[in-house]
């Protein structure tokens, strides 16, 4: 144990503390719930999270109380979650019992509450340390009784707690801040996004090819290379108005394809050997970049590797997955190795004049959501969007060097971005630094001045021991108890 300042002492959870657990009643049992007696589980507080709490999502009669070993604790006492997991804690707003996935502390008029539960959030990592169980842990009673506690004077316990919750609610609402500021990052992306599409971030120029021959071009690409099953003729579907300028053109995405592929639906393996081929899946679609795990392989002589290896810019879209995530595309880069594609996803091989960075911005826009939402088929919790909604998914189309234009300006603003939000991860990582710092000291006595004129944790522990050895240990009557407790 560190040493302790001057009228400091160090004492357990069982010197200082009555330390309660909780039980449930049957659940099947309807007389037992829906009653007045506020009672308490871990899953209330992952849910709602707070320092003082009154009762949980559901209550007890008084039918169920008598039920079972659960036993109410007074307003005061500190609730922490034992197991499942271990280390929420709240302090209790009106009498409360628990399941039993806790320990209640009931401290003496000795202990302030409040110190009582910030020592408890500082001190959950090393309780966890002290767990023990195979299918999750838990922290005994016996051990939790163990726990020990540097306890200043009443007084000083009120300063340190002041002090600490003003710094603690100062970085608190920084932390809100820096969480805006992040959420804003996809509210930029899609501003940056729009802004693309509607021409606003490049200038049209002189040296610029026409429009109509840059069609004629692709036209005739098209129909020189390519390749797989013919496709009808598809006309773009128009489903969300954005202007776009006079100079550019809507064209289908058939039009500007060479192949609109969909993926293996062979097995695939975690088994990786020399010969191994990557299958990208529609998880290593992040954020509208490719992700190199976790993959799975198929082997090299596989007959699907030959006709769906992956090519240097080949866009790959994300068919089926759940509504909000339908769509996602990413532009597949040589960089990443060789590669094929699972059949999740749609490969839509671009005529090579057309920028693929540019496309994939468009269906990842807000516009191209509009587009997918119109069209996607919905069953069983999935949506699907098939080839041939892609196909003929509307593409706002610039002449190719003002495409290369706009993907250079869109580069640079997210380079941008990214620094800034590089800096803001900075910030929150020293923010949760000086947050674990601020409790060190708080209990290390670093945080406060003391005050000499304080009555000495020496003769509040004093006390509580004679109050304990006082106390006569009360018996537990099942079919009386609330009688019983009303006794005590």
């Amino acid at each position: 144990m560190s040493d302790l300042p001057p009228g400091w002492e160090w004492a357990s959870f069982a010197e200082t503390c009555k330390i309660v657990s909780g039980a449930t009643p049957k659940t099947g049992v309807a007389e037992y719930w829906g009653g007045p007696i506020a009672w308490l589980t871990p899953d209330d507080l992952a849910k709602n999270p707070a320092t003082v709490t009154f009762r949980g999502r559901r209550s007890l009669t008084e039918e169920g109380y008598n039920s079972c070993s659960t036993t109410l604790v007074p307003p005061g006492s500190v609730l922490y979650s034992s197991r499942a997991p271990i280390g929420y804690v709240t302090i209790a707003g009106g009498e409360i019992c628990t399941n039993q996935g806790f320990k209640s502390l009931v401290p003496p008029p000795e202990i302030d509450p409040k110190y009582l539960y910030w020592y408890l959030i500082y001190q959950t990592p090393a309780i966890r340390d002290r767990a023990s169980g195979t299918t999750f842990k838990e922290i005994s009673a016996k051990e939790f009784a163990r726990t020990k506690i540097p306890l200043p004077p009443l007084a000083e316990q009120r300063r340190i707690v002041a002090a600490l919750e003003g710094h603690l609610s100062r970085l608190d609402i920084g932390e809100q801040a820096l969480s805006k500021v992040q959420v804003m990052k996809g509210r930029l992306g899609r501003s940056i996004a729009v802004s693309a599409i509607r021409g606003d971030l490049a200038e049209p120029s002189a040296t610029d090819t026409p429009l109509r021959n840059y069609l004629d071009s692709i036209a005739e690409v098209r129909q020189r290379r390519a390749t797989g099953r013919r496709r009808k003729s598809v006309t773009a579907i128009k489903v969300a108005h954005i202007s776009i300028p006079d100079r550019w053109e809507f064209l289908p995405l058939d039009s500007l394809s060479l192949q609109i592929q969909y993926g293996t639906s062979a097995k695939a393996t975690s088994d990786i050997d020399e010969s191994s081929i990557p299958v990208i899946r529609m998880g290593n679609i992040q954020d509208g970049v490719v992700t190199r795990g976790p993959l799975k392989y198929l082997p090299v002589d596989h007959p699907d590797v030959s006709k769906l290896l992956l090519r240097d810019g080949d866009i790959l879209f994300n068919r089926t997955n759940s509504f909000e995530l339908v769509g996602k595309s990413a532009v597949y880069r040589e960089s990443y190795g060789r590669a094929v594609f699972a059949s999740y996803l749609i490969r839509c091989q671009l005529v090579p004049m057309v920028n693929p960075d540019w496309v994939a911005l468009v269906i990842n826009s807000p516009f191209g959501r509009a587009y997918i939402e119109s069209v996607a088929s919905q069953q069983v919790g999935q949506a699907n969007v098939n080839g041939t909604k892609l196909a003929a998914m509307p593409i706002p189309l610039p002449p190719p060097e003002e495409q290369d234009r706009i993907m250079g300006a869109v580069n640079r603003l997210a380079e941008s971005a990214e620094v800034g939000l590089a800096s803001i991860d900075t910030v929150r990582i020293s923010a949760g630094n000086l947050r674990r710092s601020l409790l060190a000291d708080a209990f290390a006595g670093r945080l406060v001045a003391q005050d000499l004129s304080d009555e000495p944790a020496s003769a509040l522990l004093e006390r509580v021991r004679n109050e304990q050895s006082a106390a006569s240990k009360p018996k537990r009557a099942r079919r009386n108890k609330m009688e019983q407790e009303a006794l005590l």
